[in-house]
C-alpha cells in the first residue's frame, strides 16, 4: 500500500530528525454530551481518512518539509502578509554543530526588533507561564514508542495533556497518535515537520515546517486546525512567530522551566533522573506564582518516567493540572472547542474560522484536575 511505502521511506530517511538532539536553554474531563456530528454524517467526507488508511498520508513529504509543493493558499498568505509589512525583515540565523543560532552582526537577539526566545526575550502574546497555582501539562517530540507508557499513565489518572507532535513522527507512529487523540482525547498541537531551529529557516521553509504538520493533524483529527505551536528548541523570533501567526493563526508556546529530560537517553546525558527529581521537588514545593510550564518530552522511557515519578508531588502540593492548550479556557483548536466537540469545516490557513457557538447545555468549560 502507499502507506507502507511512505512509512518505509520515513523510517529510513527521517529517523535522525524524528529523534532530535536538543540544545539546553538556560481530572480534566471533557464535556460528555454528544452535540457534534456523528461519524456517518456527510461532513466527514470533507476530510481525508485518518490514520492508518492507505490514502491518509498521500501527498505529504516523507522526509523533508518540501517547499515546492506547498498549497498556493499558504504561499499567497505569506506573500500578502509580507507585502503588508506584517513579517519583520530579520535575517535568518545560523547554527553550527547544533549550537544555539547566531544572527549576523548588527542584530541583537535580545533586542525588541529580533526578540529571540532562545535569548529569553519574551513577546506579549506568547505563552511562557501558567496562571498562579496551575501546572500546564504538555509533552514534545511525540508520538514515539515511549509514548505508550505515558498514555497509559495519563488515562489511568484521568489526566489530559497537550502533545506538541512532530509531523514525520505522526507518519511513523500512527497507532500512538490514535491513542493520544482518539482514546485519551488529548489536545494536539504543532512541533514542526522535522524539528529544526526555526530561525535558521527562510519564510517559505517556516511555512512548510508548520503547514505540513498542521495539514496532517487536520486530516487525522476530523478536520481540526491546531491553535498552538511550540518551536523546536524554543527557537523563535519576531519573524518566525509572525509567519506562524499571520499565515496559520498560531500562538507560540515556550516554557519557564526545563529539566533537560531529552538528554537522558543520549550517550552523554546533561542530567540524571535524580537531578530531575531534585528540580521537580524545588519547583513543585516552591511558590505557585507564576504557574509552571515545564518542558517535558515523550522521547524515551526515561523521560516519561521522570514525569511519572514527579506526578505525586503535583497532586500532594495542590497544583491544578491542566492541559496547556486549555490555559485560557478557550478553544483548543481554531475550529473546535476540543478533541471530541463539533468541528466547523475549514482549511488550514483559514484565519476567519471560529469554533461553533457553545450550546447552553454543553457550554461548561473543561474542568482542571486538582
Amino acid at each position: 500500500s502507499r502507506l507502507s511505502t511512505i512509512l518505509l521511506l520515513a523510517t529510513t530517511a527521517v529517523y535522525a530528525s524524528v529523534t532530535p538532539a536538543h540544545e539546553s536553554h538556560t481530572e480534566n474531563k471533557l464535556p460528555s454530551n454528544r452535540w457534534y456530528h456523528e461519524d456517518d454524517h456527510p461532513v466527514h467526507a470533507l476530510f481525508k481518512r485518518g490514520p492508518v488508511s492507505d490514502d491518509w498520508s498521500a501527498g505529504f513529504p516523507p522526509a523533508t518539509a518540501d517547499t515546492t509543493t506547498l498549497p498556493k493558499a499558504w504561499v499567497d498568505a505569506l506573500n500578502a502578509a509580507a507585502a503588508a509589512g506584517k513579517i519583520p525583515d530579520i535575517p535568518q540565523s545560523t547554527s553550527t554543530n547544533g549550537l544555539d543560532p547566531v544572527y549576523p552582526s548588527g542584530y541583537d537577539p535580545s533586542s525588541a526588533t529580533v526578540c529571540s526566545s532562545t535569548a529569553k526575550c519574551v513577546t506579549p502574546g506568547d505563552v511562557w507561564d501558567a496562571p498562579p497555582g496551575v501546572i500546564a501539562l504538555s509533552f514534545d517530540d511525540g508520538p514515539q514508542p515511549a509514548s505508550d507508557q505515558l498514555y497509559q499513565f495519563l488515562a489511568s489518572h484521568s489526566e489530559h495533556v497537550t502533545h506538541f507532535f512532530i509531523g514525520t513522527n505522526i507518519l511513523l507512529y500512527p497507532d500512538q497518535f490514535k491513542t493520544a487523540f482518539e482514546t485519551n482525547q488529548d489536545d494536539i498541537a504543532v512541533h514542526t515537520w522535522t524539528h529544526p531551529y526555526m530561525t535558521t529557516k527562510s519564510n517559505l521553509e517556516v511555512v512548510a515546517e508548520i503547514g505540513w504538520t498542521m495539514e496532517l493533524i487536520h486530516n487525522s483529527t476530523g478536520g481540526r486546525i491546531p491553535k498552538y505551536w511550540r518551536p523546536p528548541y524554543g527557537d523563535s523570533d519576531m519573524r518566525v512567530r509572525a509567519v506562524a501567526k499571520e499565515v496559520f493563526g498560531l500562538t507560540t508556546v515556550i516554557w519557564n522551566q526545563d529539566t533537560d529530560d531529552w538528554t537522558l537517553s543520549e550517550p552523554v546525558p546533561l542530567t540524571t533522573p535524580e537531578k530531575i527529581q531534585q528540580q521537580m521537588t524545588q519547583w513543585l514545593t516552591g511558590p505557585k506564582t507564576p504557574g509552571l510550564v515545564i518542558l517535558e518530552h515523550e522521547l524515551s522511557d526515561l523521560s516519561v518516567k521522570s514525569f511519572i515519578d514527579a506526578y505525586p508531588m503535583m497532586v500532594s502540593n495542590g497544583w491544578t493540572r491542566l492541559s496547556l492548550a486549555q490555559l485560557d479556557a478557550g478553544s483548543v483548536y481554531q475550529n473546535a472547542w476540543n478533541s471530541t466537540s463539533q468541528v466547523i469545516p475549514a482549511k488550514v490557513g483559514d484565519l476567519a474560522v471560529k469554533p461553533p457557538a457553545r450550546a447552553s447545555t454543553t457550554g461548561a468549560k473543561p474542568t482542571a484536575t486538582t
